[in-house]
C-alpha cells in the first residue's frame, strides 16, 4: 500500500509537471471565484470542498498526528508531509476524473466518484472493479467515518468532564440523525459554516502554542528530518523504531488524515455545480494541502517542539499536553476541536457510504444505509479503540486499491483535461 499510495501520487505529479504545486494559488482564487460555469449541480464548488474537509479533518488531525509521532517518533511528521504533497496530484486527479465520468441519478441528482469513472472510464470489463470499491468504501465509512470518529469524541468527553461514553453516543445519534434527514444539501450547507470555524479556529490556537515554543521551532523541524531518515540516531537506539516503523506511520496516518487515494472526496466533488472537472480538481487538492500541510503540520509542530512526544501521554493526550504547555485550559481547545473535526467527518462519510451503497442497490438502499449508519453511532462510543483503528486502516487499504488502479489506467484522461484547460487563456 505504501509503494501504491506514493508511486501513485509520484507518477501524476510527474506526468502533471508538478502542476498541483504550481497551482495552489490558482486553486485558492477558483474557490472564491463567481460561478461563470455553472452547472446543475446540487451544492457550490466551495461547499464540495467544505464537505470533502468535513470528511478529512477529523480525529487523524488530532489523535492521528500524535499516534504517528508516538510509534514512529517525530520523523513521521515528514513522512506525512511527502504523502501529501504526491497526494495532492493523486486528488487533483480523483475529483477531474469523477466530475468527467460523473452521471445523473433517477431524482436528478449529479452523482459520481471511482466507482462511475471506472464504469464509464474503463468500460464494461473493468465493471467489477468498481463494485469493489463501492463494497469496500459502504463498510469503510462504518469505520473511517463512524466508530473511529464517535470513539474518539467519546473518549475526548469522558477525559474532560467525566461524560459516560454511552450518553455521548445518544446525544449525537440525535445530532447526526438531524442533519442526515436532510441529505447532501444540508450536509454541504452545515459543512460550509462548521469546517471554515473550527479550521480557522484551531490554527489560530496552535499558531499560538508554535509562537510560545518560537525558539524551539528550528530544532524541531532538524530533529523532525533527521528522525525521518534515521530514527535511531535522532532519539536514540533504545527507543527501537526502525525506518520502516517511521515511514509506515507517517504514511498511513497521512492517508487517513487527508484521504488522499482512497477514493472518498471526489465523491463529494462530483455534486458540485460545475462544468469544468479540472477547476473542480484543483480545488480538490486544496483539501489535501489545508489538511496535512496546514492543520496536521500545526498539531505535529507543537506536539514536538513543546516536548510532549517525549512524556507517558498518548493519542490525543500528547496533543492535549502540548497545546496545554502555552494555553491555559487547552484540553479544552483540544477536546473542542476533537468533537467538531469528528462530529462533521461522521456527516462527510455518510454521503460518501451512501453513494457507494446507491451505486451497489439503487436509489431505495439509500435511506436504509443511513438509517443503519446512524444507528452505529451509539455503538462507535463504546468499541474498543485499538481495534477500531485497525479495522479503518485496513478498509481503506481495500478501498484504495481499485481507485489507484484506476488513477493510473486513465491517467492520460486527467493530462489530456489538464492540458486543454489550462491552454485555454481564460483559464489562466
Amino acid at each position: 500500500m505504501l509503494a501504491l499510495l506514493l508511486g501513485t501520487g509520484l507518477y501524476m505529479m510527474t506526468r502533471l509537471k508538478a502542476l498541483p504545486l504550481r497551482k495552489v494559488g490558482y486553486g485558492f482564487s477558483q474557490l472564491f471565484k463567481p460561478k461563470a460555469d455553472s452547472q446543475e449541480g446540487d451544492i457550490t464548488p466551495f461547499n464540495a470542498l467544505m464537505t470533502a474537509l468535513a470528511a478529512t479533518i477529523g480525529t487523524g488531525n488530532i489523535v492521528g498526528v500524535a499516534t504517528a509521532i508516538g510509534l514512529g517518533g517525530p520523523g513521521a511528521l515528514f513522512w506525512m508531509w511527502c504523502s501529501a504533497l504526491l497526494g495532492m496530484a493523486t486528488k487533483f486527479s480523483e475529483a477531474t476524473l469523477a466530475v468527467h465520468f460523473r452521471e445523473v441519478d433517477a431524482e436528478g441528482k449529479r452523482v459520481g466518484g471511482p466507482m462511475y469513472y471506472i464504469k464509464n472510464g474503463l468500460g464494461k470489463r473493468w465493471a467489477w472493479l468498481g463494485v469493489l470499491f463501492a463494497f469496500f468504501g459502504s463498510l469503510a465509512a462504518f469505520g473511517i467515518g463512524n466508530t473511529v470518529q464517535v470513539n474518539s469524541i467519546a473518549s475526548a468527553v469522558q477525559e474532560s468532564t467525566g461524560v459516560a461514553p454511552i450518553i455521548t453516543g445518544g446525544v449525537l445519534f440525535v445530532l447526526v440523525f438531524a442533519v442526515l434527514a436532510g441529505g447532501i444539501k444540508r450536509i454541504g450547507e452545515v459543512a460550509g459554516k462548521l469546517v471554515p470555524f473550527m479550521a480557522v479556529t484551531y490554527i489560530v490556537a496552535g499558531v499560538f502554542v508554535l509562537i510560545y515554543h518560537i525558539d524551539a521551532i528550528p530544532a524541531a523541524f532538524a530533529l523532525i528530518v533527521e528522525s525521518a531518515f534515521n530514527p535511531q540516531a535522532a532519539m536514540g537506539g533504545a527507543v527501537g523504531v526502525t525506518l520502516m516503523m517511521t515511514i509506515q506511520f507517517g504514511v498511513a496516518r497521512g492517508v487517513f488524515s487527508n484521504e488522499a487515494g482512497l477514493g472518498s472526496a471526489p465523491i463529494a466533488h462530483a455534486a458540485a455545480q460545475t462544468n469544468s472537472p479540472v477547476r473542480q480538481g484543483v480545488i480538490a487538492m486544496l483539501g489535501t494541502f489545508i489538511d496535512t500541510i496546514v492543520v496536521c503540520s500545526i498539531t505535529g509542530l507543537a506536539i514536538v517542539a513543546s516536548g510532549a512526544w517525549q512524556g507517558d501521554a498518548e493519542g490525543a493526550g500528547m496533543s492535549i499536553a502540548a497545546f496545554s504547555s502555552a494555553i491555559p485550559g487547552g484540553q479544552w481547545v483540544i477536546t473542542v476541536g476533537l468533537v467538531l473535526f469528528a462530529f462533521t467527518t461522521v456527516l462527510g462519510w455518510s454521503y460518501y457510504g451512501e453513494r457507494c451503497a446507491q451505486f451497489l442497490f439503487g436509489e431505495r438502499s439509500v435511506w436504509p444505509y443511513r438509517l443503519l449508519f446512524i444507528a452505529a453511532v451509539p455503538v462507535g462510543a463504546t468499541m474498543q479503540l485499538d481495534f477500531v483503528w485497525l479495522l479503518a486502516d485496513t478498509l481503506n487499504g481495500m478501498m484504495a486499491i481499485p481507485n489507484l488502479i484506476a488513477v493510473l489506467a486513465l491517467s492520460g484522461v486527467v493530462i489530456k483535461l489538464a492540458r486543454d484547460y489550462f491552454n485555454d487563456p481564460a483559464n489562466n
